[in-house]
């Protein structure tokens, strides 16, 4: 009974999230209300430390926005990233996922508890473990699927199948295993559902009512989204996503679903929920590789979106925790238009650190059109040659495997580095082509 009053109340507030992006749509075309950070009870000065610690402690840092009260009170760009480029979302993808997935349970497409092998017969092994038998929607939402080893993530490989295909040692529910490709499992379980990749499903549902204008979402061999990955939108669609889920919490998809640590001061040993981490502060986020965030902190009515390429998320994370956190009042404060407008002038100078040093060396020449061969690894990696093709702007680098071969061009940190090097690949600052 309990369980059926939890379906319940968790349709039932799934369904009011879909009314409320529904009723958003006369606005769809509108960016987030503007608002002096004082008026939100938020000092400029505060801000202005919280980016310059963001600017002098990390080297790749992207972007940075801060809603509160539903009003942007803060937002910037580190040159050459813009407010209109769309950037790439790595895992953050997944609570995009885990949304699709809790609006289908609200048109009555599928419940939580289904047992996935339901929608899946022909793509299931010959042999059917117990385990595997009883996976179910919930265990692929809080990636407590019973695998110890994930299944296969990459573009060319991931497919049900080949997710089904893995063993699974331990009872689904009870050990949690961050697996990538149990998101994907619900973008294919989305897709099987409405005859919609993921991307088709979210744009009447959700990227339209909030105005998210030109999402793109690689998919895999099947033309099916990949889920798990390979979202890109811009930073205020974070915002709008994380601002959505402040109004309407979905409770059972930001509360502690699982335990996954003990650590009280680790931001990912805090429980997950379905497709969000929670936090500490009694926050919740999404979050991908290099430090994309959208983090929803809701006793003090706040979202942080973040973009960068950086490596270290929980000292990104820290610093949020260090310089915002202190800084959010309870009321309004005297506007300073004096350092309002310094924060405001901070961010038309900021841009991405170039690397230091020389732009070329003495030594290059001599590694040029030299193969090398590596060891027996596990990414099935034979050689590697590096090729120059043109001295001041990239090169050529060929990794030749046993079943295929892959040809990189890379761009070099010379002086003349142009922006479409950054502009194209996200926080692969390095990677123009493939």
């Amino acid at each position: 009974m309990r369980e059926n009053s939890e379906m319940m109340s968790s349709a039932l507030v799934l369904c009011s999230l879909a009314f409320t992006m529904a009723t958003t749509v006369s606005n769809a075309q509108q960016p987030l209300p503007r608002s002096a950070p004082e008026s939100q009870g938020v000092s400029s000065r505060s801000l202005l430390e919280l980016t310059n610690t963001l600017d002098e402690r990390f080297d790749g840092i992207h972007s940075l926005m801060i809603v509160r009260n539903g009003k942007v009170i803060t937002e910037g760009w580190w040159a050459p990233y813009d407010a209109q480029q769309n950037h790439v979302l790595y895992s953050l993808s997944v609570s995009f996922t885990s949304t699709a997935v809790g609006l289908a349970v609200a048109e009555g497409e599928l419940d939580i508890d289904d047992r996935v092998l339901r929608y899946f017969p022909a793509e299931a092994p010959d042999n059917i473990s117990e385990n595997r038998r009883l996976m179910r929607v919930r265990d692929i939402l809080t990636m407590t699927t019973g695998h110890q080893d994930v299944p296969p993530v990459k573009a060319r490989q991931i497919s049900a199948r080949s997710f089904l295909a893995q063993p699974v040692p331990h009872a689904p529910g009870t050990h949690f295993k961050y697996n990538t490709a149990a998101t994907f499992m619900q973008s294919a379980l989305v897709q099987k559902l409405t005859g919609q990749t993921v991307l088709e499903y979210l744009r009447p549902r959700l990227f339209e009512p909030l105005g998210i204008e030109h999402p793109v979402w690689d998919t895999n061999f099947q033309g099916i989204s990949l889920g798990g990955y390979g979202l890109r939108v811009r930073t205020e669609d974070i915002a709008k996503l994380g601002q959505l889920y402040l109004q309407k919490w979905v409770e059972l998809a930001t509360t502690k679903q699982v335990h996954n640590g003990n650590n009280p001061r680790n931001d990912w040993e805090q429980g997950y929920g379905f497709q969000f981490w929670r936090c500490r502060h009694n926050a919740y986020r999404g979050d991908g590789a290099f430090s994309q965030f959208c983090i929803v902190i809701p006793a003090q009515q706040t979202v942080v979106a973040i973009t960068s390429g950086e490596r270290d998320m929980q000292a990104v994370m820290n610093v949020v925790w260090d310089r915002l956190l202190p800084a959010l009042a309870a009321k309004r404060l005297d506007v300073n238009p004096e350092t309002w407008g310094q924060l405001r002038k901070r961010f038309e100078r900021l841009s991405v650190k170039q690397p230091s040093g020389a732009c070329t060396s003495p030594i290059a020449s001599r590694l040029y059109n030299r193969r090398c061969e590596f060891v027996a690894n596990a990414l099935k990696c034979e050689s590697v040659a590096i090729q120059s093709a043109d001295l001041d702007e990239h090169l050529i680098l060929n990794l030749v495997g046993l079943a295929s071969s892959w040809r990189y061009r890379l761009a070099l940190a010379s002086g003349r580095r142009g922006s479409r090097h950054i502009r194209r690949a996200g926080p692969y600052d390095y990677l123009t082509s493939r």
